[in-house]
């Protein structure tokens, strides 16, 4: 798997997951999606992605997300 589509598959199981827990068990769980929501807001602008980089460290190949 690539860096990309680690990151993305990450980013929307964290953000499906949060949005679970908000109908499920309380609505503070929103604060998890909107914080994955400005991370990648953010990432976008500067490059610095965390997630990126522990998957970097855990080997997955850097390359185009889409081609």
């Amino acid at each position: 798997m690539t860096l990309g589509r680690a990151v993305m598959l990450f980013a929307g199981c964290m953000t499906l997951l949060s949005a679970i827990l908000a109908w499920q068990v309380s609505e503070w769980w929103l604060l998890l999606t909107a914080f994955v929501g400005l991370n990648q807001i953010q990432s976008s602008f500067t490059g610095f992605c965390p997630a990126a980089m522990v998957f970097k460290a855990l080997g997955a190949k850097d390359k185009a997300v889409f081609s």
